[in-house]
């Protein structure tokens, strides 16, 4: 039997999903006049619009999406596949600072995000139709450009909306800042993106400058699109400099601390180790500290360490890690905002987030004479 509280049936809402009879007889309306407040149509007055609405939200009502997609009407939510292995992700800090960035612009837009994790592009593909199929979402954000990416073209005949967060190889549309005309023709599909190539350039400035002739780049995954700017920027920096692949390299990982280690162990045990590494997040980079110290290598004395994502991790190491420090929650509220804008009707475009920054800490130093040659 359903207990009655100021006059709600909340035994009702336990029990089984409400409709718009339950509205109704409740609110003591015809089912016509629940039909018009709750879809915003004229028909009834503003006291009763929200007494309808009052008696929708103490009994838990909610639009049945279904009904919603075959109306025409939008999901009021968007969607965000990250397809990474698990284990990376726990306590890698850049995806939970860009959710936190996302989530803060959708809610204020009364906006929900529908998260989903898989093993593979394959899988994140999947998803992308199965919500297109159910209107699950309004549009996507699609994060980990690829350097052969096959979601820019089934997105476009989904006529999914979407929102690249990054830049692919292939992407050569104008950049769009927050004053330019959005009336300008632009790319296909939106992006935002991040000066990877520029930031790297910055790490050699660094670390060259301060007499490092031999460094490695702990990279990430093989494939996306980011890692191969990274590898490139760095190739092109130290040959400009005057180094060969033999002194300047990258090797790649999974973004996890274990083969972090694992890849800071393997160039620390060649002949001619390098004197400084660079690694792709501030997970590697913390492992690979506590590895130079298991081996018995100094930081920076005979070791200095570049971390790419600034964290907390990175700033309460010892020795503190230097790390480009970049608004990873404002990249977040940037695609976030584009992603709204092209719902709004707004024409895909580009927009560019703000220059990382390299910030020198205790863990780069000028090597030690001996070690460079």
């Amino acid at each position: 039997m359903a207990v009655r509280q100021g006059g709600i049936a909340y035994g009702l809402a336990m029990a089984r999903r409400p409709t718009i009879k339950d509205i109704a007889r409740q609110a003591g309306v015809s089912e016509s006049a629940v039909s018009f407040a709750l879809n915003d149509r004229p028909g009834v007055s503003q006291d009763t619009r929200a007494r309808i609405r009052r008696v929708a939200e103490e009994l838990g009502w909610q639009p049945n999406s279904a009904a919603r997609a075959l109306s025409g009407e939008r999901s009021g939510a968007v969607g965000l596949v990250l397809a990474r292995p698990a284990h990376t992700l726990g306590v890698e800090s850049f995806f939970l600072q860009l959710v936190s960035g996302v989530q803060e612009v959708l809610s204020a837009a009364r906006t929900a995000l529908l998260f989903q994790v898989v093993e593979d592009i394959d899988a994140e593909c999947a998803v992308y139709r199965r919500w297109w199929a159910e209107r699950r979402v309004d549009g996507v954000l699609v994060v980990d450009p690829r350097t052969t990416d096959p979601r820019p073209e089934l997105l476009g005949k989904l006529a999914l909306p979407a929102v690249m967060v990054g830049e692919a190889p292939s992407h050569h549309g104008p950049s769009r800042g927050p004053s330019d005309d959005p009336s300008h023709p632009a790319d296909p599909l939106s992006s935002v993106r991040a000066d990877d190539a520029g930031a790297m350039v910055q790490v050699l400035d660094h670390l060259h400058g301060l007499g490092h002739r031999r460094i490695v780049h702990i990279a990430g995954l093989p494939g996306l699109a980011h890692t191969a700017r990274r590898i490139e920027s760095l190739r092109t920096e130290a040959a400009r400099r005057g180094l060969g692949p033999d002194r300047v390299r990258s090797v790649v990982t999974d973004y996890s601390d274990a083969e972090g280690a694992a890849a800071t162990r393997r160039v620390l045990a060649e002949p001619e180790p390098p004197t400084a590494l660079v690694y792709d997040n501030d997970v590697m980079a913390v492992a690979g500290i506590a590895v130079a110290a298991e081996l018995g290598i100094p930081v920076p004395g005979r070791l200095s360490i570049v971390a790419w994502d600034d964290s907390a991790l990175c700033r309460v190491t010892h020795p503190r890690l230097t790390a480009l420090v970049r608004d990873t929650a404002g990249f977040g509220r940037l695609a976030a905002e584009e992603l709204l804008a092209v719902l709004a009707g707004r024409p895909a475009g580009v927009r560019q987030s703000e220059q990382p920054r390299l910030e020198p800490r205790e863990s780069t130093a000028a090597p030690a004479a001996h070690t460079e040659s």
